[in-house]
């Protein structure tokens, strides 16, 4: 058997075993195959392979850079790139390589009278997997594909375990989101949807920073949780022999911020919720909240359209929504009535809002349910608007003037009773932000957060509890300020176009 011949052998042997066959052989003896082979890989009187391999080029550079070279010509550069073995093709005394970065892939052109008969012989022996630094003037083959025609390599390390199938990938879903690094190796729009969301992080955070906003960061470990309506993660901590609690949001330490005159702030990073794991939800989720002083709800859904709208154009976003401003605007109460026929201000407690849910045509001829037993005002309202009006907001559109029962940091509505100056951004089917003209008035928040009080100890787990030290930062007095949520994760999902959450987090959390 040739050289070739076995080379040509063992990338059977290694599809066989990415794609689950049959025949394929036992995953230990493919590990021992590859061990052995790691050694021989090795040059002359080395026992480590390469600490670093410096002075590489992307992939993707090297594309552009030589895009100009016709069919049949080479230059006199010399390249070096850097990356996996993903292909490979032998003929005689030749063999063709695919090498795969983060930019992309390229071909490599091995020749025995270039190498010479030990180093031709030892690139055969490589596996697929395998990564490899190369050094070689850059040509266009007769078929016209840009290739590296190989002077010099290194092995950079050796995998001892076979890749997924080149051709299919992971077909299994549950591998691709525990095994992400699987995932990110088969599949190019895998990493492509990593890179994008790189660049939609760097994108808000210049956008902020370009206006003046200032980044800071506040506690993860917080001894009272705080700023939304949710469940929160507890932890202990052994030295202060006290419970802790994993942050919810960023937004009350952001405003104590706002109050010790910072004026514009933001953070961007993990919050975490003990809520369920669904297409929307991860545990830990990105966030990035930002708070301006003398600036009220309106102003800031101005500044969250030209945000998303910059955005989207960082990443090139081609798909079917459309971010440019303005968005379209309606009311909670207008857009719950139009999809329910409830007018649930006309039925402003608990008993009489489940009462006309039980009794709407517009309920029951939808096939949603909407638990009513025990539900608070507050929770059976969001209902409303969650079953009935999310699913159905494609377009960028802003749900204004919320209860104020729905909304315990927001100023009242300057000219709307009941109502809070809030709003929710939708888009694609689901909430991606949230708004309020925040309310800056110690003594009402204090009347909120009993009220808050009040429907905890009546059952509701998601409800925001009593913070004194906010109160008396609030009353050393806080500016007029808006404030934003908005859900990096959710805006990842929108712009590359992914129908859930755990596509575009590396590594979500997944049921055992």
């Amino acid at each position: 058997m040739s050289k070739i011949e076995h080379e040509q052998q063992t990338a059977q042997a290694d599809a066989a075993a990415s794609n689950g066959s049959a025949e394929r052989p036992p995953l230990p003896e493919l590990l021992a195959v590859r061990r052995a082979k790691a050694r021989q890989l090795l040059p002359p009187g080395e026992t480590q392979f390469p600490y670093s391999y410096p002075d590489t080029k992307p992939i993707q550079e090297v594309h552009e850079h030589f895009a100009h070279l016709a069919a049949g010509e080479e230059t006199e550069d010399l390249r070096r790139v850097a990356g996996r073995l993903a292909a490979r093709r032998g003929q005689g005394k030749a063999a063709f390589m695919d090498l795969v970065d983060r930019s992309g892939r390229i071909q490599l052109h091995a020749r025995l009278d270039v190498l010479g008969e030990e180093a031709f012989s030892r690139l055969l022996q490589i596996d697929l997997g395998d990564l490899l630094g190369v050094q070689g003037v850059v040509m266009r083959s007769n078929r016209g594909e840009l290739s590296l025609r190989i002077d010099d390599y290194r092995v950079l390390a050796k995998s001892l375990r076979p890749p997924p199938d080149k051709h299919h990938g992971l077909a299994d879903v549950e591998t691709r989101y525990r095994q992400r690094e699987l995932d990110l190796m088969s599949s190019e729009e895998t990493r492509q949807v990593f890179i994008d969301r790189a660049r939609i992080v760097s994108a808000v955070r210049s956008h902020l920073d370009q206006r003046g906003f200032i980044e800071v960061e506040t506690p993860v470990l917080q001894p009272l949780y705080g700023g939304a309506l949710a469940r929160p993660f507890t932890t202990h901590h052994n030295a202060l022999d006290r419970t802790l609690y994993l942050r919810i949001a960023t937004e009350l330490y952001l405003k104590r911020c706002i109050v010790g005159g910072l004026e514009r702030v933001y953070e961007l990073g993990k919050d975490f919720r003990n809520e369920g794991i669904s297409t929307k939800h991860n545990p830990e989720f990105t966030m990035v909240e930002w708070y301006e002083a003398y600036a009220d709800y309106l102003h800031e859904a101005t500044r969250t359209e030209e945000l998303v709208a910059d955005v989207a154009r960082a990443v090139s976003y081609s798909g079917e929504l459309d971010c440019s401003s303005p968005w379209r605007r309606i009311g909670f109460v207008e857009a719950v009535q139009e999809a329910s026929g409830i007018d649930i201000m006309a039925h402003h407690d608990a008993p009489s809002l489940a009462a006309a849910i039980a009794a709407s045509e517009a309920v029951a001829a939808s096939g949603l349910s909407i638990d009513t037993e025990g539900a608070s005002w507050p929770q059976l309202a969001d209902d409303l608007l969650s079953k009935f009006v999310e699913p159905q907001l494609r377009q960028p559109t802003f749900i204004i003037d919320y209860p104020l029962e729905l909304s315990p940091f927001a100023r009242a509505h300057r000219s709307k009773p009941g109502l809070a100056e809030r709003w929710e951004a939708f888009a694609g089917g689901m909430e991606i932000a949230n708004a309020f003209s925040e309310l800056n008035d110690p003594d009402i928040q204090r009347e909120r957060f009993e009220a808050q009080r009040r429907l905890a100890d009546a059952g509701d787990e998601e409800t925001q509890p009593y913070d004194q030290l906010f109160l008396e930062a609030l009353e050393h007095g806080m500016p007029p300020t808006g404030g934003v949520g908005l859900g990096i994760d959710r805006l990842v999902m929108l712009l590359t176009g992914r129908s859930t959450i755990r596509e575009v987090v590396l590594f979500p959390a997944m049921r055992t």
